[in-house]
């Protein structure tokens, strides 16, 4: 129970820091609505997913331990969160942001699947995730006999679930906020600044030095 309530302690610590996974929630919302966020948000969690079992394999630390994959797969990620966050600011300033969600302007502009798919990519092209659950899970996933995979992927794919429902939680606040403000400027100004954060993640991403 102690080991639980320590990692439960870490765990919420690490997904409620705000980071790309919450950016990504917060731009899909605001372009498709509630179930644009919570797609976004389930495909974070199945890259989180695939991190924990890959991690509990022991696949991860090979990945961390090897210079080129591990930067080109940092420099994808980071291309791939500047690319979003450059299109969330060109929205902004073509002033469409007004228009989202609203039933009776037709279809939200970005769909499900879509969401979907850019949250996995997002969460699959960040080298950090895979440091990060390689440097966690074992630490909570070892038993006297040494690792247990079973233990460690248990523990991965719960901090996966906290993660999805602290990422529902926002899609939701964010959804109302956006009826609340529909119309207005504002809506058009926080898409502005989800695209700014989206381009700085990927800059930071990209040139924050490889530590094995």
């Amino acid at each position: 129970m102690d080991l639980l309530l320590a990692f439960l302690g870490v765990a919420v610590l690490v997904i409620v820091t705000p980071g790309p996974d919450t950016a990504m929630t917060i731009r899909a919302t605001l372009l498709g609505g509630r179930r644009a966020g919570v797609m976004t948000a389930s495909g974070v969690v199945t890259g989180q997913a695939c991190w924990t079992l890959a991690a509990s394999a022991g696949i991860t630390a090979l990945l961390v331990a090897s210079e080129p994959a591990f930067l080109a797969l940092k420099f994808a990620g980071a291309a791939y969160l500047v690319y979003l966050g450059l299109q969330a600011l060109v929205s902004a300033v073509r002033g469409h942001g007004s228009e989202l969600d609203a039933p009776v302007a037709g279809t939200p502009r970005l769909r499900g699947a879509t969401a979907y798919r850019q949250g996995l990519i997002s969460d699959l092209g960040n080298p950090k995730m895979a440091a990060f659950f390689t440097s966690l899970l074992p630490q909570f996933g070892t038993t006297d006999a040494g690792p247990s995979f079973w233990l460690m992927l248990a523990f991965g794919l719960l901090f996966a679930l906290m993660t999805w429902l602290w990422l529902v939680l926002y899609a939701t606040a964010i959804q109302r906020l956006g009826d609340a403000l529909r119309g207005s400027r504002v809506r058009r100004r926080i898409e502005a600044a989800t695209g700014t954060v989206l381009v700085a993640l990927g800059l930071r991403l990209a040139t924050e030095e490889h530590r094995v």
